[in-house]
């Protein structure tokens, strides 16, 4: 995945070293954003979005219409 910095909004590139993530080749900048690191879920936190109701089938796709019909507005 690319990722844009941050920092100087460049592209930033993945790192290849022993700490997974990306790092701007103008200014430096290192982030593991787009890999989803720290962003862990418990099982009983997971396990209680089955039943919220933003991630309901029916749900989602009135999100995703809602979505198209604005960009299609504007």
């Amino acid at each position: 995945m690319r990722c844009s910095c941050k920092e100087c909004d460049t592209y930033m590139i993945q790192a290849e070293s022993e700490h997974l993530g990306c790092v701007c080749p103008d200014c430096g900048y290192r982030c593991n954003d787009c890999l989803g690191t720290n962003t862990v879920v418990s099982r009983e936190a997971l396990k209680a979005l089955a039943f919220d109701p933003r991630f309901q089938p029916g749900a989602l796709a009135e999100n995703f219409i809602k979505r198209d019909e604005d960009d299609y507005a504007g």
